[in-house]
């Protein structure tokens, strides 16, 4: 009798394993690119930059994650961002030379908007692709703080501060901004441009000073972008992946990895209820960024 259960359990354990096998290659079918029939061989890779840049931890181990993988032979960064924090831009923009290093090229692909930090990043790529209307460029840095002085004599807020050094409150929103503040702010900020202004002559081969004459903070088309050398070529998603395609030796179409989609209860909530992505709060720190243009 026991050797009986003992079967049965066996050849339970069998088909679950089948079962278990079975699923594994039909994800594997439903996941990979057309006419790349079950993934394996060379592919290029493409990684999303959305949203504002402030928490690039995910991204940073995608890039090494491709990095590591043989397998991956380039890589597509899509940018949809409006900029961010300097630091995160940095380590972000350092993880996509480390993966250039490791011998694979990484093609930067402008979706709607790729402007003040999401283009810092662009610029480290071997190329960019963007749309004739994608809004790009914004080159300069911003630290924005308000001033609730008035406000708050109104509401009878006394607002106390005891500190260890001149400028260890420097944007307190209880008094205005001393000339001194200011200026120490001031050459923070503009240190912070200088290292942007000569990220962008590098990465794109120009003269400094050609750089220096646009990077004022304006917001540029993609097609006016190229003109000034900022982009490679005008194109979509489906450009870049080829011009990667090519710069790897890979056949055109090529295999494709789409990007890691990272799911949320939260977003699935706001979608549900109509109520969009929630906004990120952007800390008065110096800043990549830039204000968002809509077409009506």
């Amino acid at each position: 009798m026991r050797g009986g259960v003992r079967v049965v359990l066996l050849t339970l354990l069998l088909y679950a394993g089948v079962l278990g096998l079975f699923v594994v290659v039909v994800s594997a079918v439903l996941r990979a690119p057309e006419g790349g029939g079950l993934g394996f061989g060379s592919r290029v890779a493409v990684v999303e930059l959305e949203g504002i840049i402030l928490d690039v931890d995910d991204i940073v181990r995608d890039l090494k994650s491709h990095r590591d993988n043989p397998l991956v032979r380039a890589v597509v960064l899509r940018i949809n961002s409006p900029g961010g924090v300097v630091g995160p831009t940095q380590e972000l923009v350092r993880s996509v030379q480390r993966l250039r290093e490791s011998g694979k090229p990484v093609v930067a692909s402008l979706g709607a908007v790729a402007a003040s930090g999401g283009y810092y990043v662009a610029v480290a790529t071997d190329s960019i692709y963007a749309n004739p209307g994608t809004l790009t460029g914004s080159i300069g840095v911003i630290m924005q703080m308000a001033n609730l002085e008035n406000l708050m004599k109104k509401v009878g807020v006394e607002y106390v501060v005891i500190k260890s050094g001149q400028f260890k409150d420097v944007g307190n929103v209880s008094r205005p901004m001393t000339a001194d503040e200011r200026r120490v702010l001031q050459a923070l900020l503009d240190d912070v441009h200088r290292q942007f202004i000569d990220a962008v002559a590098e990465g794109r081969h120009l003269d400094r000073a050609r750089v220096v004459g646009f990077a004022d903070g304006r917001v540029f088309s993609g097609a006016q972008a190229k003109a000034l050398g900022m982009v490679d070529e005008l194109g979509g998603l489906e450009e870049a992946v080829n011009g990667a395609a090519k710069l790897a030796g890979l056949p055109i179409p090529a295999r494709v990895i789409p990007p890691r989609r990272r799911f949320s209860v939260m977003d699935l909530l706001r979608s549900q209820l109509g109520l969009g992505k929630a906004t990120t709060f952007m800390p008065p720190l110096p800043a990549f960024k830039t204000p968002l243009f809509l077409l009506d």
